[in-house]
């Protein structure tokens, strides 16, 4: 055994390098421990939040300094906008509403878009013809053709009937 080691004596002082190495990687090597850091700031010290400047925040606007001789003539314009105003408000109170956004295609920021045009209903929706549903299209911007790619006319149609089977065999669960 003794001849055989000194025949072969770089192959074991090889293999004894390579035990030894991966016994100290295996067992030798510490991991370097972890640093915990601590962030102190004005509230850990027991600062309670930020007050609200509720003299900035809560006055009304600055009145418009109108001249005396427009005060006659502002007087009745104002009139006219709060009769229009009231009207406005009595409509949109009277109008039915619905969720938009349960046609598939219409997100909230089409829902938006489309009250602010007087959209408010599947109703509305379901009786354009195809001047209407071309005439809001240009009024989309980005979401130009949105109305003809997921039909929105016929997807409304189901809706205000409150046909819901019927829609979900067609476009899917709601």
């Amino acid at each position: 055994m003794a001849e055989w080691i000194q025949a072969h004596a770089l192959i074991v002082g090889a293999l004894l390098v390579l035990v030894l190495l991966v016994a100290w990687l295996v067992f030798g090597r510490r991991k370097p421990e972890r640093i915990r850091r601590e962030y102190k700031d004005v509230l850990s010290e027991g600062a309670g939040p930020a007050q609200r400047n509720t003299a900035l925040i809560d006055t009304p606007p600055a009145a418009a300094i109108v001249p005396p001789a427009a005060a006659g003539l502002m007087a009745g314009v104002a009139e006219v906008v709060a009769h229009a105003a009231e009207e406005e408000v009595e409509q949109a109170a009277t109008a039915p509403t619905d969720d938009l956004t349960r046609i598939k295609g219409l997100g909230p920021k089409l829902r938006t878009l489309l009250n602010s045009l007087g959209v408010t209903s599947f109703a509305q929706i379901a009786g354009w013809s195809e001047a209407d549903v071309a005439a809001i299209d240009a009024k989309l911007g980005a979401f130009a053709g949105r109305p003809t790619r997921d039909n929105w006319v016929e997807q409304a149609k189901l809706l205000a009937a409150g046909d819901t089977a019927a829609y979900e065999e067609k476009f899917g669960k709601l």
